[in-house]
């Protein structure tokens, strides 16, 4: 998977939840990106990302990486 896939699949599960999702590409560096589901955020890397990150990363916003 890569960071467009996740930003995708991330902003289908808010819109079934009912809570608010949004990139923010100024807020990072290079190739990363913050992204806000609800109340929590995370580092998006925009190229490929690993099973260790990608759970990290769900962790951060408060989902589960089996509902992506």
């Amino acid at each position: 998977m890569n960071g467009k896939e996740f930003t995708r699949r991330a902003r289908r599960l808010a819109r079934r939840k009912g809570e608010r999702f949004t990139v923010v590409s100024k807020r990072g560096k290079g190739g990363h990106q913050t992204a806000y589901f609800g109340r929590c955020f995370t580092t998006v890397k925009t190229g490929e990302i690993g099973i260790g990150l990608l759970r990290k990363m769900c962790r951060d916003l408060g989902i589960d990486p089996e509902d992506l």
